[in-house]
């Protein structure tokens, strides 16, 4: 059919054709084959001429024997309940960085305030003139979507050193998204955490585990998406010693997923998280993070609250299926306390 039979059978008269015309995009031809097309492809010649780089190794918050926790230009997770000492560390690495002579910003979504993190920072030694330079650390406690997106835009020209993202949690509902989705997560990633690591960073991003016991173990809400997004390390951060103000804490750090291996590699073998450090917090102010020793290992740890419960029952229960019977748990949930409950002298 030609195209005045066309606008015949259609009832298109030749002036609203014409106004479409003008309002229409030319749609490109596809590429051509051979020398003419212009894609670009990996070079893999130059990879086997042995041009091959080194593999990514973690550089970001060192422990005392040089191993990084977290690598650069990629997005690293730090998750754990809460009170656990996540943002300490993830603020040490900050501090870290900046005193190093790098940029760091803090991206606050979970409305800690300036004042909180700025006290923090002071305290685990950032030098106040250096926090005060707009030109060496930022902090943004973004308002809503827009906000946020200007502040990951402006951040990307600035190429910061380190980029903390505290929490996931708060950030998705920000964009307007939900934080059972993995898809929405998907969006998230692509939007904030991805150009912030291509840009230079190591991204920290602060996430909680799962509120059901039996899911902690797997880690955060949407552990598969998560895991998948991060090009970095993934670590679970337990509690040792409580923080206290005065006093300092310790938590250890747990290795989910390592996707080069560096950290893993220089880990306890044969768990499926070994322990990749321990930060510590002294009194002072001052931190460190410990490489685990021959055979050192997190020990094993229930919700204080699972504990306490088996605590009260009297008779306290002898089996896995009579605590599970008399507290209505689940098998998952039963096992790993009464395991602990014995441990501890409590049965």
């Amino acid at each position: 059919m030609d195209l005045l039979s066309a606008m015949e059978e259609f009832n298109i008269s030749e002036d609203d054709y014409q106004e479409h015309q003008q309002d229409s995009v030319p749609v490109p031809p596809p590429p051509m084959s051979g020398t003419r097309n212009k894609v670009g492809y990996g070079n893999i010649a130059a990879l086997l001429a042995g041009n091959l780089p080194p593999a990514p190794t973690p550089s970001i918050l060192r422990r005392v024997d040089g191993i990084g926790m977290f690598y650069a230009n990629q997005v690293n997770i730090l998750f754990g309940e809460p009170e656990s000492g996540k943002t300490f560390v993830a603020l040490a690495a900050i501090v870290e960085c900046l005193n190093k002579g790098g940029r760091a910003v803090f991206l606050d979504m979970d409305h800690n305030g300036m004042e909180g993190i700025a006290a923090r920072l002071l305290d685990l030694g950032a030098p106040a003139p250096i926090l005060g330079d707009l030109d060496r650390f930022r902090y943004k406690e973004p308002e809503d979507r827009q906000d946020l997106m200007e502040a990951v835009a402006d951040l990307k020209a600035w190429h910061p050193g380190v980029a903390v993202l505290d929490s996931i949690g708060e950030l998705m509902p920000t964009m307007g998204l939900s934080s059972n989705s993995p898809d929405d997560f998907t969006i998230a990633h692509t939007s904030v955490l991805k150009p912030l690591a291509m840009a230079g960073a190591a991204v920290i991003a602060i996430d909680h585990v799962a509120k059901n016991t039996e899911s902690k173990a797997q880690g955060p809400t949407g552990t598969a998406a998560k895991s998948r997004a991060a090009g970095g390390t993934m670590l679970r951060v337990t509690v040792k010693d409580a923080f206290t103000p005065g006093h300092g804490g310790a938590a250890y750090l747990n290795v989910k997923k390592d996707r080069h291996g560096g950290l893993r590699s220089n880990s306890p073998r044969g768990d499926k998280e070994p322990l990749g450090g321990t930060f510590k917090l002294f009194p002072d102010g001052n931190f460190a993070v410990f490489a685990a020793q021959d055979g050192e290992r997190m020990p094993e740890a229930v919700p204080a609250v699972d504990l306490a419960e088996l605590k009260a029952l009297d008779p306290p229960p002898t089996t896995v299926r009579e605590a599970r019977e008399r507290l209505n748990w689940g098998n998952d949930r039963a096992t790993a306390a009464m395991r602990v409950f014995k441990q501890q002298g409590q049965q």
